[in-house]
């Protein structure tokens, strides 16, 4: 390919929407440009890189028996309305009508289609176990669209789904798919990648991980244990939290006035936020009210809260749901609401004594709250006491009672155990050795191929460009001819690029009529691995210089002997993300 005929151009200024540096450089290097908020056409640049990719993740899929299919992102209303899917996901899946005024969707995921297709197929447990994946367009009406390609509405995804006998064949599988994804990730060049415990959300099921490049931009956040190697997505992270414990003091009405908020109260009583009883309504899909009680200096881990209250949907209640509660807004407790209110205490409340917490009367609250003493828990017949406190740098590791550390990560892959949930939705029955009918169950496999080549830019760059892994790099060679007027230069760097492209090379050929300067900054701004500079000095000398982008450095070598050493350091650079 020659730069000159090239389709996309290299912009000067990063786009003013763009946050993460992976955004910024696409766009600028002519690899990326939006039509909409969170979608995008991918230029050849980024489709060259796209494909590469997507054959990775082919040939890892095949290695443990993937069969490749492909399936209709366009599904009827019904597929999902048999999980109960159709209704627990809110606007995120876009519904519509066809002319037929036939109520269909835009998917997602595709559990639901790949269950329609195992019910016709699958019928022994001869065909047991085996895997189905597809590479394919997906469209979630994401809210939250950011960092270019690493977050997006509409989006190509590797999704694999496997059925087994058995959750023992299953677990089998699962680490052999576990393996696969850590080959995948080898081979594409990211370095900084751990599996964490996850929440299976949506998707259902109990078992679940998630691979995540550790990056500071990344948008999860990544609980680990170095004493141990414990690791878990904040959002299933467990720790245990210190306890303030002493003992207990009458308990007292103080007048509090216009002050609602805990950093408000804790100002004005003058004493530490972990002194204090942080009150928060929610109300579920069915608008359902719940009292969340946490200590004052944490958060409240809203995906944990979602699985004890069985809902995938939550939502800040409003002030009039709140009142009717018996609670009086920013001045709540659990003292003095509605008996049969479903409310849910933290154990960092039940475990410190003398608290503050709202006494359900405007401008007042009660100093000295002890749970144990001033609660009647049979009063109560919807109270609940977990755990549900968001994790902390500093708090102390589940497993062995070390600091854990808290770092952020953009998730590349997950991996589920789905168990039979989509098999008896779908009542796809099958036979075993003795005539008897089973449920398979199943496992889900997916990586977003655009957000990994984003989030391949998000980790290897420079204040220069991007930095590709020759994996996945849009060419290997990148020829830069400077001085293009001059006859020897433009014929000499016609005739390597041939000769380049006759020997198996992949190359791009800066052929335009532009300065060193401006030819040097878009090379290293495309980011491919190799550049090969031709210049009337080196024309001269009969040499070449060869600058390797990932280190910029530079190595000047005869004519007659480019085409081996650029060979050989090719291979070389080959041998560094071979699986």
């Amino acid at each position: 390919m020659k730069l000159q005929n090239l389709f996309g151009t290299r912009i000067k200024e990063d786009p003013k929407d763009a946050e993460l540096i992976s955004h910024k450089l696409l766009v600028r290097a002519g690899y990326l440009r939006q039509n909409a908020t969170g979608i995008y056409s991918y230029l050849p640049l980024l489709q060259r890189v796209l494909l590469k990719i997507t054959e990775i993740i082919r040939e890892e899929m095949n290695a443990i028996d993937g069969q490749e299919i492909l399936m209709p992102l366009t599904q009827p209303k019904e597929m999902w309305e048999k999980t109960g899917r159709y209704q627990s996901i809110k606007e995120e899946l876009l519904r519509f009508s066809d002319r037929w005024d036939k109520e269909m969707v835009l998917a997602m995921t595709h559990e639901e289609a790949v269950s329609f297709l195992a019910k016709t197929e699958l019928s022994s447990y001869k065909q047991l176990p085996i895997m189905v994946y597809q590479i394919q367009l997906k469209f979630r009406d994401e809210p939250r669209c950011r960092g270019g390609i690493i977050r997006v509405r509409e989006f190509t995804m590797k999704d694999g789904y496997s059925f087994h006998k058995d959750e023992e064949c299953l677990k089998k599988y699962y680490d052999s798919v576990y393996e696969a994804y850590e080959k995948i990730f080898k081979r594409v060049g990211l370095r900084k990648v751990i599996a964490v415990q996850a929440d299976p959300g949506m998707m259902g099921g109990r078992i679940s991980h998630e691979f995540m490049l550790l990056v500071p931009s990344g948008e999860d956040t990544i609980v680990y244990c170095d004493s141990c190697g414990y690791k878990a997505n904040k959002e299933v992270a467990t720790s245990k939290i210190e306890s303030f414990k002493e003992e207990m003091k009458q308990l007292q009405l103080i007048e509090t006035p216009e002050k609602k908020s805990i950093e408000e109260v804790a100002n004005f009583l003058k004493i530490a936020k972990n002194k204090t009883v942080k009150a928060v309504f929610y109300a579920d899909d069915k608008d359902k009210v719940y009292l969340i009680l946490i200590r004052g200096d944490r958060e409240v881990n809203e995906t944990r809260l979602k699985k004890l209250i069985n809902s995938i949907y939550l939502r800040f209640a409003e002030e009039k749901e709140i009142l009717e509660t018996g609670a009086v807004p920013g001045y709540a407790s659990c003292l003095g609401v509605k008996k049969d209110l479903n409310i849910f205490i933290d154990n960092t409340v039940v475990e410190s004594n003398n608290l503050v917490a709202g006494a359900n009367k405007e401008g007042y609250h009660y100093l000295n709250f002890n749970f144990a003493r001033d609660v009647d828990t049979k009063s109560y017949p919807n109270l609940r006491i977990e755990s549900f406190a968001e994790v902390l740098e500093g708090d102390l590791c589940p497993q062995c009672g070390s600091h854990l550390s808290v770092t952020r990560g953009i998730e590349i892959g997950n991996i589920f155990q789905l168990g039979d949930k989509y098999t008896k939705s779908y009542d796809i029955k099958v036979l075993d050795e003795n005539g008897k009918v089973f449920y398979p169950v199943m496992g889900c496999y997916g990586i977003g191929v655009g957000r990994l080549a984003g989030s391949i830019v998000e980790e290897s760059n420079d204040d220069s460009g991007i930095i590709w892994p020759i994996s996945v790099a849009p060419f290997e060679i990148h020829i830069v001819a400077l001085n293009q007027k001059n006859k020897d230069v433009y014929e000499k760097a016609n005739k390597l690029y041939k000769e380049l492209i006759e020997n198996s090379f992949e190359v791009l050929l800066d052929d335009r009529e532009e300065s060193a300067g401006v030819k040097f900054a878009d090379a290293d701004l495309i980011g491919i691995p190799f550049q090969v500079i031709v210049s009337p000095k080196l024309i001269e000398r009969k040499q070449i210089e060869i600058k390797i982008r990932k280190t910029s450095e530079k190595i000047i070598v005869d004519e007659e002997k480019l085409l081996e050493t650029l060979g050989s350091m090719i291979q070389k650079e080959y041998l560094n993300y071979q699986s």
